[in-house]
């Protein structure tokens, strides 16, 4: 079975409520016989069109190919959180690399938020970005731990865009019985992600980029040049990046082995009215501290957009509806009986550490992947890595490939039901307060 169709029609975006309010952009063709690029890129997501817009800037002649329509995955249905950091704990990483990398990393994963808000500026992308995401803890002791995060950033790498929240505050701020406080970040933000991805498309597209979509990739000859093929034609090119995740399949078995494939699900409720001031009081974004992560916002006519549950393999499930349903309700058991009038599924991809995985498969064949829902900022900046490490500027490039990676146990064939026992384990945890 092929995860690019086992939940969606082709080249139609999944109805969730991000399509149905997303900006009109026209649909770009389908790849008809050979091309030859400097570049071929394979997937027309953030990473994707990130680095296909830096290149062509760059003066080079890039050919994006998209199996299905931009921002058709992971990029078109998160969400929507730009948030601060590594998706590994800072103080993690500082044991791993050491502290000369995590300061590299730190600076990196700053460097992923500047340069989401300045292609938003620069392209003039309507997406709805708006600062703060705040992190709430299900009990004091996590409280505390949030505290000490915070202070951390603070004191180690100069951080001050963090407003502590104690259990008044925190329900001050979000007035739901099952969290007990934790932080604000104002350097975080959220976005409407489809949207964005469109508005990179656009970009990409008006700086010269050939993107063609409805036109999966095949196979790649690793020679020098490299040839992409896909049904309809092939593109021969100097360099390839593989911008897949979720959706990479047999492409590359090296990167299959580190990148697992994983299912998440998102509701939109009707709009809430005065009622949404019993969700959230501010215009912000806000993730807790589950393994599995419950994530929301307010959408700009006071839905709930909230994000829960996992799932592993290649079917979502029937009622997806119900599946979110229950950790919303968990969240905000006042919202038992609200209507939801959306919900959807995407795949996404995550690492043994929740790092991304940048490698190069070959001399001239890049990829990034795996960014663990985390991948607003952390996939575009990785694109423009990519870009820059093509031009003879790896440094961001190596630093991140320099993060120790695991194989999955088993490698690309036995890895799901493995980590699907590893996941139970974790959400019973979270059930039982552990």
């Amino acid at each position: 079975m092929n995860l690019l169709y086992s939940n969606d029609r082709k080249a139609e975006y999944p109805a969730s409520w991000y399509a149905a309010t997303a900006n009109p952009i026209d649909r770009f063709p389908v790849l008809a016989g050979d091309e030859k690029a400097d570049v071929c890129v394979v997937g027309g997501g953030y990473t994707g069109l990130s680095a296909a817009l830096h290149l062509a800037e760059a003066g080079f002649s890039v050919v994006l190919l998209e199996a299905h329509c931009v921002g058709f995955g992971a990029s078109g249905r998160n969400g929507g959180q730009l948030g601060s950091a590594q998706r590994m704990d800072q103080e993690d990483l500082e044991r791993l690399v050491g502290d000369d990398d995590a300061a590299k990393l730190w600076d990196l994963a700053e460097d992923a938020k500047a340069l989401v808000k300045s292609l938003i500026a620069k392209h003039q992308i309507d997406c709805d970005l708006k600062p703060g995401v705040a992190v709430l803890g299900l009990s004091t002791g996590e409280q505390q731990e949030l505290h000490d995060h915070a202070a951390h950033l603070s004191d180690r790498y100069g951080y001050d865009q963090m407003e502590l929240l104690d259990e008044g505050a925190g329900h001050g701020l979000c007035p739901s019985p099952a969290y007990r406080g934790g932080y604000l970040d104002m350097g975080a933000a959220h976005l409407h992600p489809l949207n964005y991805a469109l508005g990179l498309a656009q970009a990409a597209a008006k700086a010269g980029v050939r993107i063609y979509e409805s036109t999966e990739v095949t196979g790649i000859e690793e020679t020098a040049p490299a040839v992409v093929h896909a049904a309809q034609g092939k593109v021969t090119a100097d360099h390839v990046i593989l911008a897949c995740n979720g959706y990479l399949g047999g492409l590359n078995g090296k990167v299959a082995a580190r990148v697992m494939p994983i299912n998440n699900f998102i509701a939109a409720t009707e709009p809430l009215g005065t009622d949404a001031a019993r969700v959230l009081t501010r215009d912000v974004a806000v993730a807790d501290t589950k393994f599995v992560v419950n994530y929301f916002r307010l959408s700009a006519d006071n839905r709930l957009l909230f994000g829960g549950g996992e799932s592993y393999g290649y079917s979502f499930p029937a009622d997806i509806a119900a599946k979110v349903r229950k950790p919303m309700v968990e969240i905000f058991p006042h919202l038992r009986d609200v209507k939801i009038d959306y919900a959807w599924g995407g795949t996404l991809a995550i690492t043994m550490r929740r790092m991304p995985y940048l490698t190069r498969v070959a001399p001239n064949i890049l990829s990034a992947s795996g960014y663990s829902g985390h991948g607003v900022g952390t996939a575009t900046h990785a694109g423009q890595l990519m870009a820059l490490a093509i031009q003879g500027q790896a440094e961001g490039f190596d630093t991140m490939a320099r993060v120790p990676t695991l194989p999955f146990p088993g490698g690309a064939t036995l890895r799901s039901p493995l980590l699907v026992l590893a996941m139970t384990w974790f959400a019973l945890r979270d059930r039982l307060g552990l």
